[in-house]
């Protein structure tokens, strides 16, 4: 058990929370939630004494170990395996079948404990870091996004992990079907404030919801009593015989003080621009096969025969490095196949969103000027509207690209592709780097695009929510499965949970 008493945290001018008071109790698992850049991330360095807060206190038992997912890569010794016994107890040094089967169930191959931390792609480095969080086995899981480079498979490893940890959790993610199928509270930094409730992220918001309407009744019944005392100071004021009584109202007035209305929280709005395609058929691929180095012992996947209606909501899933967002690139035609064709109709126009995609952005551009390349077409004020969208707004679309943050050219990214004209979406994990508000808001219209839309992610809610087919990556092959995501969990399922 900890307990923060009254922190607050400046930066600057910038306020990211005040006097927040927060105990976390024995056995909770705590899910954060709140916009980007409220706080969340701020408040889990200030727990870990890396950021001093400027006012109040934290009371952290003696002996209370805390485990915490670093987002820094160092690695120190020669294996996957010793970098994460390392952290292990003196008592526990030669347990390593504890490292071993966290390893396991975070998708790595017994080959791989024995390679080099430093040989694996970034994604599994941050994976490394996370089984040596978990593997500390602390009374408290500091975890911040662990979500974010893990595959469907490694995602419900963790989630049975979490659920059965015996200690305290505070996890931070976007995805929240993951959130919430593993907390027992929800916390909340809304408007420089933090509010706790038992249950899910639903029942937190509702809350919140019943909070704000709550406040909002009593800001307009002042605001009212107010008028009506001001109204009789302003009749009687000047009379000789209801001047006391106009006084007394004016204090009463005083008194009472300004309850402050309620500031809107931005969340991203999407709307996407479409074209028309007079087609049922918008893409069709015939025996496709593509491995980077040209010969078919290398296939990442073969003989892909795929016919992509209007309406067609296909989810692309699998293990991560399998080539789920290889077949995106070479369907967006910027890889070429090594066999099979690709047959477009006429009229197609695609809105490509890749993870690799935010390299093309030039860094000598203003956000305005790359959203305005997408489609010249667009006014100043529509461009500017979709800049607004993207959280960039007035002067904050003048900003360039050479100085925004990952996250921040991935929006840029989205409102190149909400600026150009499309009748397919290919989405690549477009969910990351957004909060849970502009999932949802992203999640919504995707599925209410007039267009066909194939997309790769690892949120088993956009999953459900979206598609009507998948391309599943599994058993050494990539095969279309005519379906929705639980009706493949039914019949086929990950072989690895068998």
């Amino acid at each position: 058990m900890i307990q923060l008493n009254n922190i607050s945290k400046h930066f600057g001018v910038q306020v990211l929370f005040e006097d927040l008071t927060f105990m976390v109790g024995r056995g909770e698992r705590i899910g954060f939630v709140g916009r980007n850049g409220s706080g969340k991330s701020t408040l889990f360095k200030v727990i870990l004494g890396e950021l001093i807060p400027d006012d109040g206190e934290i009371n952290i038992p003696k002996g209370y170990r805390i485990g915490a997912l670093d987002q820094h890569i160092h690695f120190t010794k020669p294996t996957v395996l010793e970098e994460c016994c390392q952290v292990l107890t003196e008592d526990e040094q030669y347990d390593w079948w504890k490292a071993e089967r966290i390893l396991f169930g975070l998708g790595f191959s017994e080959e791989d404990l024995q390679k080099a931390p430093e040989s694996f792609s970034g994604g599994y480095q941050v994976r490394i870091n996370l089984a040596k969080a978990l593997v500390q086995n602390p009374n408290l899981l500091l975890l911040d996004e662990p979500t974010n480079y893990l595959d469907i498979v490694s995602l419900r490893w963790l989630r049975g992990f979490l659920k059965t940890f015996k200690g305290e959790v505070l996890l931070i993610t976007h995805d929240r079907d993951f959130m919430d199928s593993v907390t027992t509270h929800t916390a909340g930094l809304t408007r420089k404030r933090l509010k706790k409730f038992q249950g899910n992220t639903t029942k937190f918001y509702e809350q919140v919801a019943t909070s704000d309407e709550m406040y909002e009744q009593t800001r307009l019944n002042q605001e009212k009593k107010k008028k009506e005392l001001q109204g009789f100071v302003d009749r009687f004021g000047a009379k000789a015989s209801k001047a006391a009584q106009a006084q007394s109202r004016a204090k009463q007035i005083e008194k009472m003080g300004t309850i402050e209305k309620l500031g809107d929280e931005h969340s991203l709005g999407f709307r996407f621009n479409y074209k028309e395609c007079p087609g049922k058929v918008i893409l069709e691929t015939k025996n496709l096969s593509f491995s980077y180095s040209k010969k078919p012992e290398d296939d990442l996947f073969s003989n892909l025969s795929l016919s992509i209606g209007r309406n067609d909501r296909i989810g692309i899933i699998g293990k991560n490095g399998k080539g789920k967002s290889t077949l995106l690139n070479v369907l967006a035609g910027e890889l070429e196949s090594r066999e099979g064709s690709i047959i477009t109709h006429p009229s197609i126009s695609v809105g490509h969103f890749g993870q690799t995609n935010i390299e093309r952005l030039y860094p000598g551009n203003t956000i305005q000027d790359e959203v305005t390349s997408s489609n010249p077409d667009l006014s100043f004020s529509q461009v500017r509207k979709i800049c607004g969208t993207m959280m960039f707004e007035g002067d904050l679309a003048n900003k360039k690209i050479s100085v925004l943050s990952g996250g921040e050219k991935s929006r840029v990214m989205l409102g190149k592709i909400l600026a150009h004209k499309s009748n397919i979406l290919l989405l690549d994990e477009p969910t990351n780097h957004l909060d849970m508000e502009s999932i949802e808001s992203l999640t919504s219209e995707v599925q209410n695009f007039e267009g066909s839309v194939i997309f790769v992610t690892h949120s088993e809610l956009m999953l459900r929510a979206i598609a009507n087919k998948l391309i599943i990556f599994h058993k050494g092959i990539a095969e279309l499965f005519d379906g929705t995501y639980d009706e493949f969990l039914e019949k086929i399922g990950w072989e690895i949970e068998e």
